[in-house]
């Protein structure tokens, strides 16, 4: 089993289905951007992801997911063999997820200043000060 954790912005709205016994299944394509910087000039590169939940969290998460919101998704990677419209039988990798958690809408994060990370933390202000004048 190999786990993984990924952030990225959903492509569409997720589809809830359901299957025979009344079990909830959410999927849903998440678009992962990487930027590097190539002979000196930024690429982004964008991969798209599968991701599926399973039974209650898939009912709770439909409601609240919508195309453009920034989720965080942790969970395993499996392997799933489709057939091609060619009769070919090929294999994609899936994220089925034990965690996903929703930030924000891509239109939202351009309103903001400055992301939150980019921020200096308070914390770090204070280990700035000389060792005399930390309290512990």
């Amino acid at each position: 089993m190999l786990s993984c954790s990924l952030i990225g912005n959903l492509g569409s709205d997720p589809e809830l289905k359901y299957g025979q016994n009344g079990s909830g299944r959410l999927q849903m394509n998440v678009a992962v951007n990487q930027r590097t910087r190539v002979e000196g000039e930024w690429t982004e590169k964008t991969e798209w992801v599968r991701v599926t939940v399973f039974g209650n969290r898939a009912e709770t998460l439909s409601n609240h997911l919508r195309k453009g919101m920034r989720v965080f998704v942790s969970g395993r990677l499996e392997a799933r063999p489709w057939t091609s419209n060619q009769g070919e039988v090929r294999a994609g990798l899936e994220v089925i997820a034990d965690t996903v958690e929703f930030f924000s809408t891509r239109q939202q994060d351009d309103e903001r200043p400055a992301p939150v990370a980019a921020r200096r933390p308070a914390a770090a202000a204070i280990l700035d000060q000389d060792d005399d004048s930390i309290p512990f």
